[in-house]
């Protein structure tokens, strides 16, 4: 049986991450690589410079590990470290709670994570749930095991970045390739200063589309389209 490895940027407890592993160990064997902690907006960062706590979290149904770093230093670390009769054949990153579209996804630990697999000349998927979504992670995961398996079986290295609507048009899931949109924030800095005199920022803001026409993926999720983006052609290998 194939073996997977499977990681995430909303830590070791999301949802989304078992969702996906449950989804695909009827086919494949899985192994899990996740962060101890939240890690969004990432992106591919490795962490150097300081020594990386790793554990082994007690499953029966996985091997699972968990380490103190980012989703790219769990994926780069599992491929080089513990896999090393490498067997794993794949990774996917996710399910994220909350989209990954355009430009955003230069941001994305989710996306960072698959990129890891990717350069390691192996087939990636990130997977993401818009926030507000109706769809359940289990039901996105059951989808993502049927998209990723009719790719797999085609012997190709892929790279795609999958976001799946708030809810599908007529009811029923429908994958569609799309191109990355162009995706900004409006005032996206709130300043503070505090009574000691130091001074804070938090980003937030209002989303800004600048492209988000026909044919890209942010138009395909508000059209109840589950969107991919081969991302293939973005970072070479």
């Amino acid at each position: 049986m194939k073996k997977i490895l499977i990681s995430n940027d909303d830590g070791i407890d999301g949802v989304g991450l078992w969702a996906m592993a449950n989804a695909l160990r009827k086919n494949f064997e899985v192994a899990i690589a996740a962060p101890m902690r939240q890690q969004s907006g990432m992106a591919h960062a490795l962490t150097l410079g300081r020594r990386l706590e790793y554990k082994r979290v007690t499953n029966s149904d996985f091997e699972t590990w968990t380490v103190d770093g980012t989703p790219t230093d769990c994926v780069k670390f599992y491929l080089e470290a513990l896999d090393v009769d490498k067997k794993i054949c794949a990774v996917i990153s996710g399910i994220n709670h909350g989209a990954n579209l355009a430009t955003d996804v230069l941001y994305s630990g989710t996306v960072g994570a698959a990129l890891e697999g990717y350069l390691h000349e192996i087939p990636a998927l990130a997977v993401s749930l818009d926030i507000h979504s109706e769809i359940s992670f289990e039901q996105a995961a059951f989808e993502t095991e049927k998209y990723f398996s009719v790719q797999f079986a085609r012997g190709e290295i892929f790279f795609h970045n999958v976001n799946f609507p708030k809810k599908f048009r007529a009811g029923q899931a429908e994958f569609k390739t799309v191109r990355l949109g162009k995706r900004d924030y409006l005032n996206a800095f709130v300043t503070q200063e505090n009574s000691d005199g130091k001074n804070f920022f938090e980003v937030r803001g209002k989303i800004f589309d600048s492209d988000g026409g026909e044919g890209t993926d942010i138009h395909a999720v508000n059209h109840g389209l589950i969107s991919v983006t081969p991302l293939n052609g973005t970072f070479q290998i």
